[in-house]
């Protein structure tokens, strides 16, 4: 079960990115990021509202951290990321997430580690770097700096996956997601309105492709996605759920080429590197 869900997610969140981009056509990375959580919770709310009540006092807290860390702030870094540089080159620097997770969880949760996994980590930072400075220099016209971006949304989606392990593990996978998107309906609406996102011409060509395409990976893609997450992480370990990023950037970088972005050889190498330091750190 878990291996299932493992995969799938590789596919729905490997084509995150491409959906993004199209979005990104007809909105700006605001109002991405805010449709996205929107949608998310509207649709969370109008299929599943019971689950609610499963939620107690206790969960709240720690509900209200992963929807800060692993929704709210991740979901803005990621547009701003994808508008500047190529959603290949975000999928692969998204799979830190595991390298982070095992991070995290030794320096603030009391998870333990061996040493290969530290080599594992140092070699997925070096791939980060390498990946980083070839990709600047061989796309002189993008931004790399918002390569930091992708980097502190992976760091908050590993402190995502520690506090479900270690704090959610007795909760329904599906109510912590009502749960997450309940909390963030309210700022994300009031984000989307200051955009001026309701006064502008939603006949005009690229608007209403991009909100079909957001409410695509907002339902798809956020919503459900974050309730076979959340079950993973209570079915399996962090560090295995978090790797899910191993199939992530081949999603990603065939929807890629698909959309005409180019991805040279050292690119490649520095992603395999990055994944080399993946496995590591989940080899037992």
């Amino acid at each position: 079960m878990r291996w299932l869900l493992l995969i799938g997610l590789s596919v729905v969140w490997g084509s995150s990115f491409i959906l993004m981009k199209q979005a990104l056509l007809g909105l700006t990375a605001i109002q991405v990021g805010a449709l996205r959580m929107i949608i998310s919770a509207l649709f969370l709310l109008i299929i599943v509202p019971g689950k609610l009540k499963l939620i107690h006092k206790r969960h709240w807290k720690y509900i209200f951290l992963n929807a800060v860390l692993g929704t709210f702030f991740p979901v803005f870094l990621f547009a701003f990321a994808v508008k500047h540089i190529d959603s290949g080159i975000v999928a692969i620097l998204n799979s830190l997430t595991p390298l982070n997770t095992l991070l995290l969880g030794f320096f603030f949760f009391g998870f333990l580690f061996r040493k290969k996994q530290v080599l594992g980590v140092l070699i997925g930072m070096l791939g980060t770097v390498f990946l980083i400075s070839q990709s600047a220099s061989l796309h002189p016209d993008d931004n790399y700096w918002f390569s930091l971006m992708v980097i502190v949304a992976s760091i908050g989606y590993a402190f995502n996956v520690n506090i479900l392990k270690k704090y959610l593990s007795d909760l329904d996978a599906t109510a912590i997601a009502v749960g997450n998107f309940a909390l963030v309906l309210i700022p994300a609406f009031l984000v989307l309105i200051g955009t001026g996102f309701f006064q502008q011409d939603f006949l005009r060509a690229p608007v209403l492709p991009a909100v079909g395409y957001m409410s695509i990976l907002a339902v798809v893609g956020t919503a459900l996605a974050k309730i076979f997450f959340n079950r993973l992480v209570q079915l399996s370990s962090p560090v295995f759920a978090s790797s899910v990023t191993y199939l992530i950037p081949v999603i990603a970088l065939i929807w890629g080429f698909w959309d005409h972005e180019h991805i040279y050889f050292s690119q490649i190498l520095a992603g395999f590197v990055i994944l080399l330091g993946v496995y590591l750190v989940n080899n037992k």
